[in-house]
This record gives structure tokens, C-alpha cells and sequence, in this order.
């Protein structure tokens, strides 16, 4: 690996001290890994201010000033007057004073860059930039990159100058070496920019058209990587991987789909089309099917298994937790009234003799259908020929316990032990970029239509002041015999944050809405034993409690069709697509629902601007947009981002969707071609492919 392999604390400038603190910061080690650590913004170092020029608008100036006077004031402050032909301005430094003062000689003229700030009416730059007006080295571009940082690397001396000087330095030494990673079919074809260029222009640009070219180029390589690397495993396992095959609908479908009391929308028939073709090709099904609260999944879920009943298989159905299997178990009885199917629940309180019936069914047959926890997983619970297993809100279920599932289906003559068809659920509206990537190994269904007589959530947006009002609300809807629930961010109490939380809210609502005057409050929170938690859940769901105070415990899949009120405390914490879900827990019933936002007095502009969204819409796709707009998918700008299957270091999932949609097309051409890469040509893709950045585990057996 040449010089790109050396650690980071052999290049000049950094040492042993300062190479444990890039590694514990940034996670740099060696200089690869400093020479892939990209800017997130760039200032415009082209032009340069007249001193009376700046004015407070201004982020970043650059002036260009001979030193007058060096003032050191008793206060450990060092005071430095600057002048050029239109005034004079104020340089001040709290740090490095001794080394400032042998730079900074009077009467010598440097750039002085920073930013303005006014301070008794007169502006100073504190702790400026200093260079010496001349031609230099690499780092001196029209743009200078600003790299990620934290207060111990600022702490530590390593400023944004000192990055962009040791990236410089590792680009003289690696450039040489570094070779192309795209074949040039590619690379011709899309008219990108060989890698040494982008290398270069990404740190320092020679002009904003070669920061153009250098962005598409490593952000395109970086997308179609990704994508290359889950598309690879959807094209082996769509080639390979062998499913039962079901060809048929069965009388069950058709009398459940007849005695409806409403028709499916179109949308719901469009997904049920799709999930009935992957069932009948002979391969496995590995779906994700999408829907917004409410949109109807559960109905479409009851369809699917049906087809594998009347196919001569059974399905079963796997919640999260105990009250959404209960909840899912009484909707499906409902569904399945009309049918001659037996449906089982399973969960972690069923007795030991129910325990033993449900074993025998399912061995035997017998019982078509199961709705269930964590429990369907044991060892002990044995199918007779599982063919289809439905995981709703599968992100709550670990790797390893989902894999459990894949062993439990049936063997077919001339096929062995086969897979169950596998469809993945969802509540929460993922963007249509990051399911691609989250996502990108199977294939997506989405119900974007709501079920008729559906009625709106009316969302408003309201501070402390107006809570006595908001309470008389509450009591005028309890007195409807409607239910509320009231949400909270955190649990315990924390001294250092002013926000509401769950056991303070709690004792409020308790004395707002006494016991002796009828008011039955119960409360759930993450900290309480999960039978706790069930009970009090399900006196809410029974009706036996009025209000429920809760953490965000409740986001996922209860339905209580009786609640007409959500209030969310401290509103400005949550996401936009955390507010979305809380809010999808009322206006399942026939009555007017609302959710009230209860926001803090003083709540930042981009809080604000999420709580008017979700005044505005209900639409939680557009409401995903632009939650990941707001905060990507990860973390912030200038970090890495999390939670997907490989990190970015450029590329971005919120600002870059047409990019990827352009390297999924192409990664899916490119493995049209060539499924397994095994061509000459596409020997460089396999080669990085075969890296440890892209060793993406194969979700798709595991759903």
C-alpha cells in the first residue's frame, strides 16, 4: 500500500499525541484515511475587503493590512491595530500570544481572514487567519475546504489552517500512488474525472468548475459502490435463491376479500399484486412494504397469508411487543371471521397448556395462522411448512433473532429446506432515497393512499401559557368519553436541560386531573418491567384509564380507537418523523382527533420550522423528506452519517437523491451484465468491492 498505508503520526506536524487525538476524534489512522476526509463547505478565499467595507452581513472577510501597533492588555489579551488605505481594524488574540507578537513585526503587511464581529462599536476579527501575501503550496486555493472538528482538536492545536496544511502535506506524498478504483468504461461513459484530480480539487480547488467535477466524481463512485454491493446480493439471491412456490389464491382469500365492509384503496391493491407475483415466481419473496399510519398494512398483511394458506402452507406474523401482537390478534379475528382458518396468538405471558396447544396446531397443521412476539422464535416453536413470515416495524427485532426465523421453513421435495417468503413492515415513512440504500437488497411496496373516511388530525402548535386552556380541552374530550394521550421526551429528571419529562408530567396531570374526581392516569415508560408497561398499556387500551402519560414507548403500532387528543410536551425535541408517529396514534376512530404541540418559549428557528410542518401536512412522506433534509440521515454536515450500511464520506442521501438513483440504474445495468463481476473489465469494481469498507452483512436472509 506504499504511503497510504503509514500511520498518521509519522507526517510532519502531528507525532504520537496528536495522532491519538485524530484517531479518538475524526477516526483518522493513516494517511488514506486523511486523504478521504473531505471538507464539507468552502469559503471564498478570491476576493479581499477594504477595512471599510465590513458591515456585520459578512460570515468570513479577508483583508490585506500592514501591522501598526502590537498591544498586550494586563488581562492576557494581545491587541493588534491593522491598516490599509480606507481605515484601520482591530486583531485580537486570547491564545498564542508569544508566537504572534515574532510574527506580527510593525510596519510588515499580511492577509488577515476571519470573521467580523462588532464589539463597542467598531469591528475585530478575534483570532484570525494569518498569511503572507505570496504564492504558496497547495493550500492556498480561491476555496479553502473547512474540515469537521471538535473543541478538542481546536484545544489541541489543530485549527482548520493545520488540517488543511497536513492534508496538503499527505496529498504530495500519496498522490503518486493513487490508482484509478473505476474501470474506464465508466469513467468514459459518464465523463467523470480521473480519481488523482477529484483527490486534489476536493481539498483544494483551483477554481469552483474543478470543485464541481471533483464532487460528482467521488460522490458518484461512492453511491455506486453502495449500491453495487447490495444490488450484488438482490442478483445472486434472485438467480439462486429457490422459493415455494404458490400459485394459487385459494377460497380463504376470496371469502375474506368478499365480506369486507369497505373497499381495499388502490394502492392496497397494487401492493397485494406485487406481493402475490413475488409469491408465485418460484423465488423468495424478501419485501419491504411501506404505509403511513393508518394506510392499511395489517389488511394487507391478512391477504398475504391467506395466499400462503391456500397454498397448503401456514404464516405468521411477528410484533414487537406484547399489545401490538394482542392488538394485531383481534383485528385479524375480525378479518378472518368469514374464513375456515384458525389463527393462534403467542407471546411471552401464554400459559404452559396453551403453549402446548399451539405446539400441536402448528406441527399438525392445524392452525394456519400465528400472531406473535419474540416468542415465535424458540427453539421449541416447530412449523409444519412455514411459508410466509410478516415482521412489522422490523427494525425493533436484532439480526440474530430475525435469522431464527429463516430455519423454521418447510422442506419441498426436490428443493430441500426452503425459506419462507419473508415481507418487511413499516410505519415509518422512509424517503424513497434512503429505503434505497437502507433498504437496496430488497424489493419496496408502498401504500400511499389512506383508506376512505379516514379524517385528519387537526396539529396545532402551542407555548406554556396557554396550558390551563389546554387542560379545559382535555376535560370537555374526556367528558365526550374520549381518551388522551400526553407524551414526554425524557424520563428522569436532568438539572442541566429545562425540558418536561415523563415523572414530573406525570404528578401534574395527577393533580390537574385528580382520582377523586373521577380521572383514572396511567403512565409507561422504557424504565418500567415490560409487565408493567403491558398492564398499564392495556388498562389504557381497554378504556379503563382516561389519559395516558407516556415516552415514545407508545410511537409504534398502538391502536386506540377511542383516542382523540395527543399532546407532545417539549414538541421542539423530537424529529419531524418521531412528532409524525406520535400523531398517528389518534384519529383512528370515528371522531374528530387532534395533536397539540406543546413547544418551549424559547425554541430555535429550526425547531420552528419542523412544528409548522407538521401543522401544515399530514403527508408522512413528504414529512420524511424533509425530516431528512433537516437533519440527514445520519448526522450533521461535516460528520459521518450513521445508520446505514457503509459510512459516506461525501456523498449525501438528503441532498444527493438524483445522483443515486443515477448509480443504482447503473449498478443494476453494470450487474445485468455481469451479476458476479467476474469480467476483465469489471475486475477493479470486484477488487474494492472485496474491501473491508463494503463487507455488507446479507440482510436479506435474515428480514
Amino acid at each position: 500500500m506504499g504511503e497510504l498505508g503509514t500511520s498518521i503520526q509519522f507526517l510532519s506536524g502531528v507525532g504520537p499525541k496528536r495522532a491519538e487525538l485524530l484517531r479518538k476524534e475524526l477516526g483518522l489512522e493513516t494517511l488514506d484515511d486523511l486523504i478521504h476526509f473531505y471538507p464539507f463547505r468552502y469559503i471564498d478565499r478570491s476576493s479581499v475587503q477594504r477595512i471599510a467595507d465590513v458591515d456585520s452581513t459578512l460570515a468570513f472577510i479577508q483583508i490585506k493590512a500592514k501591522v501598526i501597533s502590537l498591544t498586550e492588555v494586563p488581562q492576557k489579551r494581545l491587541s493588534v491595530i491593522v491598516e490599509d488605505d480606507s481605515g484601520r481594524m482591530e486583531m485580537v488574540f486570547f491564545k498564542g500570544i508569544k508566537w504572534t507578537k515574532t510574527k506580527l513585526i510593525p510596519g510588515a503587511t499580511f492577509i488577515f481572514f476571519g470573521k467580523p464581529q462588532e464589539f463597542n462599536g467598531r469591528f475585530n476579527i478575534v483570532h484570525p487567519e494569518i498569511d503572507v501575501p505570496q504564492e504558496g503550496t497547495m493550500t492556498q486555493g480561491v476555496l479553502t475546504g473547512v474540515y469537521p472538528s471538535t473543541e478538542k482538536l481546536k484545544t489541541g492545536g489543530i485549527t482548520g489552517k493545520v488540517m488543511c496544511r497536513l492534508v496538503s502535506s499527505a496529498l504530495n506524498l500519496c498522490l503518486p500512488e493513487i490508482g484509478e478504483t473505476l474501470p474506464d468504461y465508466i469513467v468514459k461513459d459518464l465523463g467523470l474525472c480521473p480519481l488523482q484530480y477529484a483527490l486534489k480539487n476536493i481539498h483544494f480547488p483551483s477554481d469552483s468548475y474543478a470543485l464541481q467535477k471533483a464532487e460528482r466524481r467521488l460522490k458518484f463512485e461512492e453511491l455506486l459502490f453502495l449500491q453495487l454491493s447490495l444490488l450484488k446480493q438482490k442478483y445472486i439471491r434472485s438467480r439462486n435463491e429457490k422459493g415455494i412456490p404458490m400459485p394459487h389464491v385459494g377460497k380463504d382469500f376470496h371469502a375474506c376479500y368478499e365480506a369486507l365492509p369497505y373497499s381495499l384503496t388502490g394502492a392496497q391493491q397494487r401492493v397485494i399484486k406485487e406481493i402475490r407475483a413475488d409469491m408465485m415466481s418460484g423465488h423468495q419473496m424478501n419485501r419491504l412494504l411501506q404505509g403511513d399510519v393508518g394506510s392499511g398494512k395489517t389488511m394487507v398483511a391478512v391477504l398475504s397469508a391467506l395466499i400462503a394458506v391456500g397454498n397448503g402452507f401456514q404464516a405468521c406474523i411477528m410484533a414487537p411487543t406484547e399489545v401490538l401482537a394482542r392488538q394485531h390478534y383481534a383485528n385479524m379475528q375480525k378479518y378472518l371471521a368469514a374464513t375456515s382458518v384458525r389463527c393462534a396468538l403467542l407471546t411471552g405471558s401464554s400459559g404452559t397448556k396453551e403453549r402446548r396447544e399451539i405446539q400441536e396446531g402448528l406441527n399438525d397443521g392445524s392452525i394456519g395462522m400465528i400472531v406473535g412476539t419474540h416468542a415465535l422464535l424458540e427453539d421449541k416453536v416447530q412449523f409444519k411448512n412455514l411459508g410466509l413470515a410478516v415482521i412489522d416495524e422490523q427494525h425493533r427485532f436484532g439480526v440474530d433473532q430475525r435469522a431464527k426465523l429463516w430455519s423454521k421453513g418447510p422442506f419441498i421435495q426436490g428443493l430441500g429446506q426452503t425459506a419462507p417468503h419473508v415481507l418487511v413492515m413499516t410505519a415509518t415513512p422512509i424517503p424513497r432515497t434512503l429505503a434505497m440504500t437502507l433498504y437496496g437488497d430488497l424489493d419496496v411496496s408502498v401504500i400511499d393512499e389512506m383508506p376512505p373516511g379516514r379524517k385528519p388530525v387537526k396539529t396545532i402548535c402551542i407555548t406554556p401559557s396557554k396550558r390551563a386552556a389546554m387542560y379545559k380541552f382535555m376535560r370537555d374530550e374526556i367528558a365526550k368519553g374520549r381518551q388522551i394521550f400526553v407524551v414526554y421526551p425524557m424520563i428522569f429528571i436532568n438539572e442541566k436541560m429545562d425540558i418536561s419529562n415523563v415523572e414530573q408530567g406525570y404528578e401534574d396531570i395527577v393533580q390537574a386531573f385528580p382520582l377523586e374526581k373521577g380521572y383514572k392516569v396511567a403512565i409507561v415508560h422504557g424504565q418500567q418491567t415490560s409487565e408493567v408497561r403491558d398492564y398499564n398499556m392495556s388498562a389504557f387500551v381497554a378504556g379503563r384509564a382516561h389519559i395516558l402519560v407516556s415516552t415514545t414507548v407508545i410511537e409504534v403500532g398502538v391502536d386506540v380507537p377511542n383516542a382523540s387528543v395527543m399532546v407532545i410536551q417539549s414538541a421542539e425535541r423530537f424529529g419531524l418523523s418521531q412528532l409524525h408517529q406520535l400523531r398517528g396514534r389518534v384519529g383512528r376512530g370515528a371522531e374528530k382527533s387532534y395533536c397539540i404541540l406543546v413547544r418551549d418559549y424559547k425554541t430555535g428557528k429550526d425547531a420552528l420550522q419542523r412544528l409548522d410542518l407538521m401543522c401544515a401536512t399530514e403527508n408522512g412522506f413528504d414529512i420524511a423528506e424533509e425530516d431528512m433534509k433537516m437533519r440527514g440521515p445520519g448526522d450533521l454536515e461535516g460528520t459521518q452519517q450513521s445508520g446505514l450500511p457503509i459510512n459516506l464520506n461525501i456523498a449525501s442521501l438528503a441532498r444527493d437523491g438524483i445522483l443515486l438513483s443515477e448509480a443504482r440504474a447503473y449498478g443494476e445495468k453494470i450487474l445485468k451484465a455481469d451479476p458476479t463481476l467476474e469480467t476483465e473489465e469489471n475486475a477493479l469494481l470486484a477488487r474494492e468491492l472485496r474491501k473491508g469498507k463494503y463487507n455488507i452483512k446479507d440482510y436479506s436472509k435474515i428480514s
